[in-house]
């Protein structure tokens, strides 16, 4: 298998590298970047091009490495018991198969994304140190030992809210996803956008790009977030003038809103085009 690309996903020439040397060495591949940077429509894009099954684990601040491997429902099993069910002989039945079981027993290899490790408590990486290591585990209610068919291609995205273990970086081939660069931000939106004037882009991005730089905000706005804006530009029909202001001032875009999401960033933008106005 590699990676070569997509035509719905703009990747650059050293994140192709990374997910094809993580391929070639057979280890997770962590992504990190900033949120709405595309970590996660990575494994999905990667999967449908190469041909292959997704599946997907969304990690939670309450989430256990023991539910990727399996859960017993001792509930339903003594409920079942109870009412003189036949099925209780056999504990199999009562046996939750987590996402890292289905994934080492399916007829083909697939990609395994596991979205946003860094939510979930500080052990829950090492907790999955071997598993992801060996490709095995042992399923203690049915004694049995749960070995990979086929190797998962394994995604891991992280958004850096609290630091992995230097053990399970081991494991991992690491790729940064950098924030991109005006050219491939041109890509990117072409991508979602292909009909969009060019007036309208240039306007946009430039708006965009300065909102990013200016000093002090809280959240910068993401990629995902400049589609979203552009999205509701073309939708209430936005003329690319109402983008700046005269002579290229800063001005509060319309629509704002999709790019700010907090009340501290709204602020000092409205501030700072103020302090512009009356210094004209």
């Amino acid at each position: 298998m590699k990676f070569s690309g997509s035509p719905h996903y703009v990747a650059s020439p050293d994140l192709l590298l990374a997910v094809n040397a993580a391929i070639t060495l057979q280890r997770p591949l962590l992504i990190k970047g900033e949120p709405g940077t595309g970590k996660t429509l990575l494994a999905e894009e990667v999967a449908a091009a190469l041909g292959i099954p997704l599946l997907q684990w969304h990690i939670k601040s309450s989430t256990k490495a023991q539910q990727g491997l399996y859960e017993y429902d001792a509930v339903s099993r003594l409920r079942d018991s109870q009412l003189g069910d036949e099925r209780v002989r056999d504990i199999g039945h009562y046996i939750v198969q987590g996402v890292l079981w289905q994934a080492f027993t399916a007829e083909q290899p697939l990609v395994l994304l596991i979205d946003e490790i860094d939510k979930a408590d500080i052990e829950f990486p090492n907790d999955l140190l071997r598993e992801l290591d060996r490709m095995e585990f042992h399923c203690y209610e049915t004694r049995q030992t749960i070995r990979a068919r086929h190797r998962p291609l394994v995604f891991i995205t992280s958004n850096n809210e609290k630091e992995l273990p230097d053990a399970f970086l081991r494991r991992c081939f690491f790729h940064y996803i950098q924030f991109p660069d005006p050219a491939t931000l041109r890509r990117i939106v072409g991508v979602h956008f292909p009909g969009l004037k060019d007036e309208l882009l240039t306007a946009a991005l430039k708006a965009f790009l300065e909102l990013r730089q200016l000093p002090g905000l809280k959240k910068k706005p993401s990629t995902s977030e400049l589609l979203d804006w552009i999205r509701l530009l073309l939708a209430e029909d936005i003329p690319p003038q109402a983008l700046h202001g005269k002579e290229q001032q800063l001005v509060v875009p319309p629509l704002a809103g999709a790019l700010l999401k907090n009340e501290q960033d709204a602020g000092l933008l409205e501030r700072l085009v103020f302090m512009n106005q009356r210094h004209r």
